[in-house]
């Protein structure tokens, strides 16, 4: 086939062609003018019929005349022609990295400026589309805004340099806003093979502690052996970057697994499938679902010893934390006090000692005694069972009065075993301000506080118990930097110790009242493990383009980070002190997907951009979401990669037609788009030129009419 002639887009060397044409200024109405036109006319007819002498010189004569009325003349206009522009579109995307695609991509690239540049008129605009948003790529959207400030008219076609994988191809070709031919030049060839796994269904939020179904599917893309049954693979399922359960599958089949929600916050379940032969990546062999864990209503019970002025200190906190399901019970009357008062009046039920800490004791996620002390309420027995339920994971909280330093303190039962301070029996009674400590600027739970250096200018208290600690982290002193609140890991669990009965005194308000509402809540839900005050934690998150990684830690220093990027490059990131016990380190963010992070004994993962990409939904190369929208304009697809190499279309200037593109040749529309630079104009029948014309008219005339 043959493309048509076509004369090209003008000079390059920006030449002003001049342009003639004829334009009339009428005198006096052009009504007039043509009535006056119609009687000479007629006249004239009438004349020649007649053949009456001198006819033709009157009607030389009118004519002028009426010329002269419409005033005519010769307009030279002076024009700049204007280039064609042609957008030529480079797809960088992350596809475009696979196999050979990239060194097609540069040397299209390269062919193509060459054979635009010898073009004359024609100016080529190279658009480079390097990064894809949770959107894919967006070739059209770049093409938009790089033509953006050229006129329609101008447009001389657009090309696109690309595996087919474009995910904002219009539905209309009247959408692309100009008038021209649009070519595409794929990559790649038309026989990749690749595997996918993609998923069908997912939460996106779920309970802690229960299970959440996942549906997904394996496919094989690409051509396939004749006469192949059903294939199966491999498929590795991991939670926060531990591998929880493997298992093969039936490609194309969709496959349901139940999936544990461990902890609170982010959960991220990754599943993989193993590579397959000759695949062109693996990189969409894996999913990444992330699952928000919410935990459920956390139980706590509340022992109150006996009623004191801060009792209901404790109950509005926890009571006014939406999370909180609170079991509280005051122990109004001990055993040994028998003054025959009748029980309905002093309780409104009996205290369920054997219900709460024996048969449904692992059903409480924090068990608070609050000024309590041993007096015969519970067994022994049942203190046991609190020590091991701390060990098995639970938490305990005693927030001591003055019975901690008596002898019916229950630091002399074998709950003794898992707290981290015994009682002295010395209460000391004086006015201080509780501060905190250096272990307690670096813990979350008392971090923000008051800032480190500062002076707390809270209300005082009046009273602490004195104690000896055999272990955890002190995070609030008294007088004479006296240990208030003592925190410990023990087991699986955890204990706080408050030794204070005074926090109310900041809940009343007295001299100013202080920080009890964050103190109490953090501390209570550091005790039921919430992530976020975790006081030894590496965090991880993508911010701009940048991966920021957060070290929460008790030590004095931090050593530097280890990233894994998703391509499996691995980059080392200094950390540095933002504040006591919480370092900070950054990193530029090249690839999206999954960021493994190591420090120490601690890791940590988390997913750049969306959770599966549609850049790599799939990556084969194809022309067939680009050929209805190149085709309505007249372009057409090439595949340029062969066992050569890679083979250009020539490039040829046309005039607009339905076909643009032939089998090795593509073309680009001419323009005739020009600037006006000026305008002169000469009139035919004005000045000394018309007056001798119509003078002479006149006297042939009555020259003839002499005769």
């Amino acid at each position: 086939m043959f493309p048509p002639c076509s004369n090209g887009w003008g000079s390059s060397d920006g030449g002003e062609p001049m342009t003639w044409s004829i334009d009339f200024v009428p005198l006096v109405d052009w009504r007039l003018i043509a009535v006056l036109a119609a009687v000479v006319g007629a006249v004239s007819l009438l004349g020649l019929i007649r053949r009456a002498p001198g006819v033709w010189i009157r009607t030389l004569a009118a004519i002028l005349f009426v010329l002269a009325l419409l005033d005519p003349s010769l307009k030279e206009e002076d024009r700049e022609i204007l280039p064609g522009v042609v957008a030529v579109v480079v797809d960088r995307s992350a596809s475009q990295t696979l196999a050979d695609r990239t060194a097609e991509t540069d040397a299209a690239r390269a062919e193509l400026e060459t054979r635009l540049g010898r073009m004359r008129g024609l100016e080529a605009r190279w658009i480079d589309v390097t990064s894809t948003g949770a959107d894919g790529t967006e070739l059209f959207d770049a093409l938009e805004r790089g033509l953006a400030d050229v006129p329609s008219d101008r447009i001389a076609g657009a090309v696109l340099i690309t595996d087919g994988q474009v995910h904002d191809v219009p539905e209309r070709v009247e959408q692309l806003g100009f008038n021209a031919p649009l070519h595409v030049l794929l990559t790649g060839n038309e026989n990749e093979r690749d595997r996918r796994l993609v998923v069908h269904s997912s939460p996106r939020f779920g309970i802690v502690g229960e299970e959440q179904p996942i549906t997904f599917r394996v496919e094989d893309l690409g051509p396939r052996e004749e006469g192949s049954g059903p294939q199966r693979t491999r498929v590795t399922i991991s939670r926060d970057g531990e591998p929880i359960t493997g298992m093969n599958v039936t490609l194309g089949d969709n496959v349901t697994v139940p999936v544990e929600i461990t902890h609170g916050g982010r959960n991220i379940i990754e599943i993989e499938a193993e590579e397959a032969p000759g695949e062109l990546t693996a990189l969409n062999n894996r999913a990444v679902i992330t699952v928000e864990g919410i935990r459920d209503n956390l139980r706590v019970l509340l022992v109150s010893g006996e009623p004191h002025a801060g009792e209901r200190t404790w109950r509005n906190i926890l009571k006014s934390d939406a999370s909180v399901d609170l079991v509280h019970f005051t122990i109004l009357r001990p055993p040994e006090k028998q003054d025959g008062t009748p029980i309905s009046q002093l309780s409104l039920i009996a205290f369920p000692t054997r219900e709460l800490f024996s048969v449904k004791i692992d059903e409480f996620d924090l068990i608070i005694f609050d000024r309590y002390q041993s007096r015969g309420v519970l067994p022994v027995l049942y203190y046991d069972n609190i020590a091991r339920y701390v060990e098995d994971g639970g938490a305990v909280l005693v927030a001591a009065g003055p019975e901690y330093a008596d002898n019916g303190s229950i630091y002399r039962t074998p709950l003794a075993s898992v707290l981290p301070a015994a009682p002295t029996g010395t209460i000391v009674e004086t006015p201080y301000r509780a501060g905190v400590s250096d272990d307690g600027h670096r813990h979350p739970i008392t971090r923000e506080l008051l800032a480190s250096g500062d002076e707390p200018d809270w209300s005082r208290w009046f009273r602490l118990i004195d104690a000896d600690v055999s272990g955890g982290s002190t995070l609030m002193t008294g007088p004479d930097d006296k240990p208030l609140l003592v925190v410990e890991r023990e087991g699986e669990g955890r204990v706080a110790l408050m030794l204070s009965d005074h926090a109310w005194l900041w809940a009343r308000g007295f001299e100013g009242g202080g920080p009890y509402v964050p103190l109490l809540r953090r501390l209570a839900h550091w005790l039921m493990k919430e992530n976020d005050l975790e006081e030894e934690a590496l965090i991880a998150q993508g911010r701009g383009d940048d991966l920021v990684i957060e070290r929460r830690t008790m030590a004095d220093s931090a050593e530097p980070a280890l990233v894994e990027t998703p391509a499996g490059d691995r980059v080392e990131v200094a950390m540095e002190e933002i504040e006591p016990g919480l370092w900070r380190g950054e990193t530029p963010v090249t690839d999206l997907g999954i960021y493994r992070i190591a420090q120490g004994d601690l890791r940590t993962l988390t997913n750049i951009g969306p959770d599966n990409p549609r850049e790599f939904a799939d990556v084969r190369s194809t022309g067939a979401g680009l050929a209805p929208i190149a085709s309505g304009t007249g372009g057409g697809v090439f595949r340029i990669a062969d066992a050569g190499g890679v083979s250009v279309p020539r490039v040829l200037p046309m005039r607009a037609t339905t076909t643009m593109h032939g089998g090795d040749w593509m073309g680009l529309k001419t323009t005739d788009a020009s600037i006006l630079r000026g305008v002169r104009a000469f009139p035919l029948l004005a000045g000394l030129l018309g007056l001798a014309l119509l003078l002479g008219a006149l006297g042939l005339t009555w020259y003839r009419e002499g005769r």
